[in-house]
């Protein structure tokens, strides 16, 4: 056991917390589960050298980003460039490890949506938000909702008759969304981000594309920007009023601007409960049953 192993180990603790075991330094990827993260799951990754200077990256598939680490300072030029070399072979390992990953998910998420019987109107979910189904499938309770890159399906947000959401492992998110309605010349675009919201919208007659959040906006409004130069964007944010510095208008503003698109906001009535964020809670909200 050298003293690398265990340098680059606690390396590894200071960002995800204790763990029960050490690195294999044999300059491949390896998977882990991150502490916080659901059991079974191998959201974590790292790879680690031992020749020369001791040096590896690690990072979380989930959270994004690489940490890099090595033993000490290169001494000259060469070390310098090996340990170089060493993370741009270990970003060329991660974004291989990270498209089979992706492309297995899509195979899954096409397989799924083939399979899938056409969702139920009166599933729970499109009860409490108030809308049709719109072209959703389902498998077993959950609804599946498509996600296209590219025109190509590449991935599936699961919806359980609660309303919990999950994507599937491993599978893109990134610049994809869920397209409610056809893109046609002269008629506006929105972008939001869930697709209750944009199955309110589109009942109000408008062609409606779902990012899914408030990060995914900015990728999915530049990547239908560059498809569609002439289209009229509209970024449909959620105003997250009681979350410290509101997210999702954040997010629709920096979206809109980057994309040279208009911005548009729920206009709450005196009344309305601070809780409701988004359109899709002020339309639920404001049918006459609903806070008789």
């Amino acid at each position: 056991m050298t003293d690398a192993t265990i340098l680059f180990r606690d390396a590894l603790q200071t960002v995800y917390g204790p763990l029960d075991w050490l690195p294999v330094p044999d300059g491949n990827i390896h998977r882990f589960r991150v502490p916080d993260d659901k059991p079974g799951t191998l959201n974590g990754w790292y790879v680690l050298y031992l020749d020369g200077i001791a040096s590896g990256a690690f990072g979380s598939w989930k959270a994004g980003g690489t940490h890099t680490w090595s033993s000490r300072e290169p001494h000259n030029n060469r070390e310098a460039e090996q340990v170089r070399q060493r993370i741009e072979q270990v970003r060329r390992q991660r974004e291989a490890e990270q498209q089979r990953r992706q492309l297995k998910a899509a195979n899954l998420a096409q397989r799924w949506w083939r399979d899938g019987r056409r969702a139920d109107p009166g599933h729970a979910y499109l009860i409490a938000k108030v809308v049709r189904p719109h072209g959703l499938r389902q498998r077993g309770d959950e609804l599946l909702v498509p996600l296209y890159a590219g025109g190509v399906l590449v991935n599936l947000q699961r919806i359980a008759p609660d309303g919990g959401k999950r994507f599937l492992f491993g599978g893109r998110i990134k610049g994809t969304y869920s397209p409610l309605g056809r893109i046609t010349p002269g008629k506006p675009l929105c972008i939001c981000e869930g697709w209750g919201t944009g199955a309110t919208l589109h009942e109000s007659g408008y062609t409606v594309a779902c990012a899914m959040n408030a990060g995914n906006l900015k990728p999915v409004a530049l990547a239908l920007r560059a498809e569609y130069p002439t289209t009229e964007i509209i970024i449909a944010g959620d105003d997250d009023r009681l979350t410290e510095g509101n997210p999702g208008r954040t997010a629709a503003n920096a979206a809109a601007a980057e994309c040279g698109g208009m911005v548009t906001f729920p206009e709450w009535p005196a009344d309305a409960p601070l809780t409701l964020s988004d359109f899709n809670d002020l339309a639920a909200w404001s049918r006459p049953h609903a806070h008789a």
